[in-house]
């Protein structure tokens, strides 16, 4: 029986994975195939040609697929966030790491079935950088890629060794193996992504989810205790920008790419900036900042902006959506909707 091809999704019920197979769905140019820990919602389990509940560190269910399915492009979101990972550090590098080179593995065997390069997108995070204090933060502004890449979490620590992963298995696979043997057929492609904002997810516990934290809260009328100082300030995207990137990545042209990994950003409000612009819109709303000094920690270490203009000038990235319109026209009507 011929296999199924398809476009892999996984980690497919999180806040990317959700706008991600609506907009594969939408372009229907791939059949998506679903793979998450919990069974995905009704919304995105009907646009899929098959979902299925299972683990990224089991190695018989990802046989299976392979025996089963013809995967052209696989995009892995599955993992363990930052805030989660630093209370299970150890289980955080099994999910986010060992579950990586699982799916690069698979990426290998389906490219030597089908007999063409495997895309293999990676999300990765601004997580993987760590400025030593505020003042170096301050005075270094934009980073660049290859600027500061010292992470002080698990989270970014395992997002930067699979970024190296990707690249050993797209470049380097089996480098002293016979000729034949060497090339892996994986097309690895990362973005490091800034704080992620969703009207349509509820927040996972990221550590920049203070944004999205704050707006769905005032949209139910409760009560928000910000975790981070008034002045805390990192970059951000609306979600509708994230799933495009990750679209226009994947559509690039392999020979125009300069990078396996790339920054992009949007814009970077201070925690106090957004609270103002949430206040706005919810008048009633009520935001407290209380810093939880360890949590805050983590945030001084991230930059206060990235350079993205590898992005631009390589694949086109222009996100479409700045502070304003992000609040008008995505947040606020949808946001309100859902709490309606």
């Amino acid at each position: 029986m011929r296999r199924k091809p398809v476009v892999l999704v996984t980690g497919a019920n999180g806040e990317v994975g959700h706008g991600l197979v609506f907009a594969l769905h939408k372009a229907n140019q791939y059949d998506v195939l679903a793979l998450d820990l919990r069974e995905p919602d009704p919304e995105i389990r009907d646009l899929c040609v098959a979902t299925i509940v299972g683990d990224v560190l089991d190695k018989h269910l990802l046989d299976r697929l392979v025996s089963e399915y013809e995967i052209h492009a696989i995009f892995h979101l599955a993992a363990l966030l930052s805030t989660r990972a630093e209370f299970t550090p150890e289980t955080a590098h099994a999910v986010n790491v060992e579950g990586t080179l699982n799916l690069l593995k698979l990426a290998v065997e389906q490219s030597r079935w089908h007999g063409e390069t495997v895309k293999f997108l990676f999300p990765s995070s601004i997580a993987v950088y760590g400025l030593p204090d505020l003042t170096t933060k301050t005075e270094t502004g934009r980073v660049s890629e290859n600027q500061w890449t010292l992470p002080t979490t698990m989270y970014g620590c395992n997002k930067l060794y699979c970024e190296q992963l990707g690249r050993y298995y797209s470049d380097h696979y089996r480098q002293l193996a016979v000729e034949d043997e060497t090339h892996g057929g994986v097309d690895f492609r990362a973005i490091r992504f800034p704080g992620l904002i969703s009207a349509f997810t509820v927040p996972s516990g990221g550590t920049s989810d203070y944004v999205p934290e704050m707006i769905h809260a005032a949209a139910k009328g409760e009560a928000y205790d910000c975790f981070v100082r008034e002045d805390a300030r990192i970059t951000f995207m609306a979600m509708p920008d994230a799933i495009k990137a990750l679209l226009d990545l994947m559509a690039a042209d392999a020979s125009k790419l300069s990078g396996r990994v790339y920054n992009i950003g949007a814009f970077n409000p201070s925690a106090g900036e957004f609270a103002h612009l949430v206040k706005q819109h919810f008048p009633q709303a009520d935001i407290n900042f209380k810093p939880d000094l360890k949590r805050q920690g983590i945030v001084d270490t991230w930059p206060a902006d990235v350079y993205d203009f590898r992005a631009r000038d390589d694949w086109g990235f222009a996100p479409e959506y700045d502070l304003e319109r992000t609040m008008t026209e995505y947040l606020i009507p949808n946001v309100t909707k859902r709490y309606a």
